[in-house]
């Protein structure tokens, strides 16, 4: 089994645990075989912060905005398992 760790930081004034269990269920459901943990981390201040093995691949505070579930798929896919083809996340990306 794999040792990569993900880890959703989400703001638990602002109520984001329902959007990050979203993101985990989601990134979960695509990794099975390639993550060993998805972690859900209750921040404050507006945070919502994805890290893979310690790396940040998502801030809202640096790209502004909530990412989109196939960004997060891809930037997770680029870490634990480059070259790998996501369907229909990676087609939608090309449009």
């Amino acid at each position: 089994m794999s040792q990569h760790r993900v880890v959703v930081e989400y703001c638990r004034q602002c109520r984001w645990l329902l959007r990050a269990a979203w993101l985990a269920q989601e990134l979960l459901t695509t990794f099975e075989g390639e993550l060993s943990e998805v972690a859900l981390r209750p921040g404050t201040g507006g945070v919502f912060r994805v890290t893979v093995n310690g790396i940040e691949v998502w801030s809202r505070a640096v790209q502004g905005r909530f990412p989109e579930a196939k960004e997060i798929k891809q930037a997770v896919r680029d870490r634990v398992a480059p070259g790998r083809d996501l369907g229909h996340s990676d087609r939608e990306s090309a449009t």
